[in-house]
């Protein structure tokens, strides 16, 4: 068949509609005619007939087979507009009409957390790589233009050190390989521990790779099997142990570009709440100006912050404590001081908690979001509790991605 693509879907695939219903191109842009087989309500492998102005030539050698970026192929500013486009759509549904900002865009070889796949091939190599579009095969990785290039350069000792984790045939490692500054920390997960975990012999292995490649930790499903040094984060005025396999933003500017912005949404609040805080990303900047309750479920994160408050001076107050927020949300008692509040829940969004903060008397509120849908769900809540939608800021934090996150400002 021979089709015009109409428009961008959510997760990236081009759309041509056709009287049998839209169809779903990959690595197309719209105004392009595509060629190729339609099978399930899918062209894939489709031939472009005649190309987008939009259209640019991708930079990895691996785009089109690796799943890891579905839009390199198009040119920046359509392609921060149609994430600005997703965030819009999202609120659409909701009801939900505000002002959207411009998408911000981070530079190419800034992401300093990757989760790398190894397995090890027929012939006994081992390679590590991203699953290949909508399948499970892998795709082995030598560069790429996301990355850190400080990740990019420990390529060749990570392949050497996954291999010790394929000791077991249902063995899937993945590496979660983060830059901090204190070097590499990679967490382990996706190894087969039923029979007895590593054996010895193959854990040491591990060990001694991980020291000639200097990482500053090695940890197995968030257990600590080596740390030459415990890799610490910055957060605003403070430095923080990183919990092994804790969670940290992707990319430092998107970081700084949703911090930045709640920074200025709360000015002039004594009382701020950090909601699902980590181990501290926005907890540290407010406490520059204002005393702070933070919560999250991961006790290891409550713990790093506690060790990060001693680190900085001049900081206002912090009180920070461990509670699961979807099983146990903090009341409009509990956050009775707060006069504003930043709430950053994973993709599931923050809907127990969100209820329990439209009852408070907080004048403002952030919301920051990896998942528009979620967000827009959560946004309804405070907006029908008498909350206005001020603005919003997407931001282009997975590049190249379908993904988008965002920060909300919501006043009353």
């Amino acid at each position: 068949m021979t089709l015009k693509i109409a428009r961008v879907a959510g997760q990236g695939d081009g759309v041509a509609e056709t009287p049998g219903g839209p169809v779903f191109v990959p690595l197309t842009l719209p105004g392009e005619t595509v060629r190729g087989e339609v099978r399930d309500g899918r062209m894939d492998g489709a031939v472009v007939v005649e190309a987008s102005p939009d259209r640019v030539p991708p930079v990895s050698p691996q785009y089109g087979d690796c799943g890891g970026c579905s839009l390199q192929h198009w040119a920046s500013k359509p392609y921060l507009d149609w994430k600005r486009d997703q965030v819009i759509a999202a609120l659409a549904r909701e009801r939900i009409e505000t002002g959207v900002e411009a998408t911000v865009a981070v530079p190419v070889g800034t992401r300093r957390r990757l989760a790398l796949h190894a397995r090890r091939l027929e012939d006994g190599r081992v390679v590590l790589g991203f699953k290949a579009r909508k399948s499970w095969r892998l795709v082995e990785v030598t560069t790429c233009p996301v990355a850190d290039p400080r990740l990019v350069a420990a390529f060749p000792v990570l392949t050497k050190m996954a291999g010790a984790f394929l000791e077991h045939p249902k063995s899937a490692p993945t590496l979660h390989v983060t830059w901090t500054l204190d070097g590499l920390d990679v967490d382990v997960t996706g190894v087969e521990r039923r029979s007895g975990g590593l054996s010895a012999d193959r854990q040491m292995q591990a060990i001694r790779t991980a020291g000639e490649g200097d990482l500053a930790r090695l940890s197995l499903a968030g257990e600590t099997l080596m740390m030459a040094r415990q890799p610490r984060v910055r957060f605003g005025p403070a430095t923080v142990p990183l919990p092994a396999g804790g969670f940290l933003q992707a990319v430092p500017e998107a970081e700084d570009a949703m911090t930045s912005r709640a920074m200025a949404a709360v000015k002039g609040a004594k009382v701020v709440a950090d909601l699902f805080c980590g181990a501290g990303t926005f907890t540290f900047p407010l406490a520059t100006v204002a005393r702070v309750i933070a919560a999250d479920a991961s006790a290891a994160g409550i713990a790093a912050l506690k060790v990060g408050i001693g680190s900085a001076k001049g900081m206002k107050a912090i009180d920070a404590q461990a509670r699961d927020l979807f099983r146990r949300p903090l009341t409009p008692f509990d956050l009775k001081a707060c006069e504003a509040i930043v709430f950053d829940p994973p993709r599931a969004g923050a809907i127990e908690q969100t209820a329990q903060i439209a009852g408070t008397k907080a004048s403002v509120v952030v919301g920051v979001s990896c998942n528009p849908q979620t967000f827009a769900r959560d946004a309804r809540v405070l907006i029908d509790a008498g909350f206005r939608l001020e603005t919003v800021t997407p931001v282009d934090q997975f590049l190249w991605s379908s993904h988008v996150e965002l920060v909300g400002v919501f006043r009353r």
